[in-house]
């Protein structure tokens, strides 16, 4: 029975003692749009001035989460994605968040690559990502809420030995811990 008057509970304050807390975060893989945006501009522009690029037909097209890389050869398009990588670096985007097709033949001669802008988890990353902190021993509970997963336990040193351990082993995508709640 909860009681809160502290003169009868035999407490100074008015609080009792509860379960123990749980504490949890949340494993994500976020990309900030906004920067990919910025970088695809500085990119652009520094293919429409760059000496080395003129009269190649090299040039970047950019949709939602999706950007087309296209030059005269290949040699070329390899640069351009160079440059774009380097402007994404500059602005704290993770490479591993880019996923780059192959590159194929275009019509009149050219080259074309598309970039695909990973946002989320997969379900194939989460199932083994779920598998892989199981496999650690450490007594926590993992879901899988979305794109994301939800990290739970009661001990704050479990919860920062599954960060430690997911940072470590490399899952291919860019990782986030967001949402730490104590």
């Amino acid at each position: 029975m909860l009681c809160l008057d502290p003169a009868r509970s035999g407490r100074r304050s008015g609080y009792s003692i509860g379960m123990a807390k749980d504490y949890s975060f949340d494993v994500v893989s976020e990309v900030d749009l906004q920067e990919v945006r910025n970088a695809y501009d500085q990119a652009n522009r520094e293919i429409l001035t760059r000496f080395d690029f003129k009269n190649t037909g090299t040039s970047l097209a950019m949709d939602d989460d999706l950007i087309e890389v296209r030059s005269g050869t290949e040699n070329r398009l390899k640069a351009a994605l160079d440059v774009f990588k380097e402007k994404l670096v500059r602005r704290e985007v993770p490479l591993k968040a880019l996923h780059e097709g192959r590159v194929l033949p275009a019509g009149k001669g050219t080259y074309k690559q598309a970039l695909n802008v990973n946002q989320g988890i997969s379900d194939d990353k989460a199932r083994e990502m779920v598998k892989f902190i199981k496999s650690l021993g450490i007594k926590i509970q993992v879901q899988v809420q979305g794109d994301q997963l939800r990290v739970t336990g009661k001990n704050k040193d479990d919860l920062q030995a599954v960060i430690r351990a997911l940072r470590e082993r490399d899952f291919d995508i860019a990782l986030q811990f967001t949402n730490y709640r104590p």
